[in-house]
């Protein structure tokens, strides 16, 4: 994958661009259509089988026995985003009616369709009709479901219930504590982990190669990191970092996603711990100036940094309780300025509560 600077004065067209704006958008347009013609997004590498699924051995094993002996139950299918739930729920689909399973399942996102209405209309009449030709029961595929309103999932309920003979039901959600305990009690749950970072670099590096990217070994850390076991995630910024830099290094990473570079958090932390007051907040803010960082960001990262800092257990709890209290006023709408002095004030407290422990 090769990206050539267009000749944007070279007429692509018999309809020359009326203004440089039009040349530019046309030049992009056309370099994103070649881009998306061989890449094909993170979609391309979505498993197509149950074995092709990274780690969850355990679930996807589960489920083939449920296949396999003909009793497959509603799955109630939870954990964090990019773990590999919707991918699981359409692998089986494959399984169950081949290449044109779509006929036989009906997929909501229940982001967009959340209300009462979607579950009276789309899915009781997806449910109350039978597979024409074949045997079996059809398949309801609820993505995002914990975003359905109270009296959606309490209509779901008794659709659930009513039309189990003819239809099966895949609930996929974040928090299943925002499903209600009536429609838990009817399915089959499956908690999806985080992935083991030993899988999602297993991945990473399949995608690599097949794909050409120039990834360097600081970036693979940087990226396995960031990604926290979100599959997606990782996916997302590699092919962000590749359409954007030659090398795909840690920098490079770490620029792409808008997260402050470790080098920056330590030099924060260090001048916090060691620097007076003064020096410290004209330092934390000429560099939140110059790499458009937010007080957010920096707690974040301090948070990470200080599990690498030797501390007296007195001084990190205190601090780690700080950190906690900072970010909760940030997300009420609290002025940085406060919270950053505030932190600050935190630090050197925690400071002489290790020196008083030395002593």
């Amino acid at each position: 994958m090769t990206d050539e600077p267009m000749d944007i004065d070279t007429p692509a067209s018999s309809a020359a661009p009326a203004n440089a704006m039009a040349a530019l958008m046309a030049a992009a347009k056309d370099k994103g259509k070649g881009k998306a013609s061989e890449d094909g997004g993170v979609e391309k590498y979505r498993p197509n089988t149950l074995d092709d699924v990274v780690s969850h051995k355990d679930i996807t094993t589960t489920i083939e026995k449920f296949i396999d002996a003909g009793r497959l139950p509603h799955l109630l299918l939870y954990g964090p985003p990019g773990t590999g739930k919707t991918s699981t729920v359409l692998a089986l689909a494959r399984r169950l009616y081949g290449p044109a399973y779509k006929k036989h399942i009906l997929e909501l996102n229940a982001s967009d369709d959340r209300g009462i209405d979607v579950v009276r209309d789309q899915i009781k009449s997806f449910a109350m009709t039978k597979v024409l030709f074949s045997k079996g029961f059809k398949l309801v595929i609820l993505d995002e479901a914990d975003m359905m309103t109270q009296a959606a999932q309490a209509a779901l309920r008794r659709v659930i219930e009513t039309h189990t003979k003819n239809v099966r039901f895949c609930i996929l959600c974040n928090y299943v504590n925002k499903i209600t305990p009536a429609i838990q009690s009817r399915c089959t749950r499956f908690r999806f982990m985080p992935l083991p970072e030993k899988e999602v670099r297993r991945k990473v590096d399949e995608v690599v190669e097949k794909e050409g990217v120039n990834l360097t070994d600081d970036g693979r850390v940087a990226l396995l990191k960031l990604s926290k076991g979100d599959m997606r995630r990782a996916l997302n910024v590699l092919q962000a970092c590749h359409a954007a830099y030659d090398t795909v290094d840690k920098t490079a990473v770490y620029t792409c996603t808008g997260n402050p570079h470790p080098e920056d958090i330590e030099r924060v932390v260090k001048s916090m711990l060691s620097d007076e007051f003064g020096t410290a907040y004209n330092l934390i803010t000429t560099l939140k100036v110059e790499r458009g960082l937010a007080l957010q960001d920096l707690i974040s990262g301090t948070y990470d940094f200080l599990q690498t800092v030797d501390l007296p257990t007195q001084s990190r709890v205190f601090l780690l309780d700080h950190l906690g209290s900072c970010e909760h006023r940030l997300s009420l709408g609290g002025s940085e300025k406060m919270q950053l002095t505030a932190l600050l004030g935190a630090f050197k407290i925690a400071v002489e509560l290790s020196q008083k422990k030395a002593k």
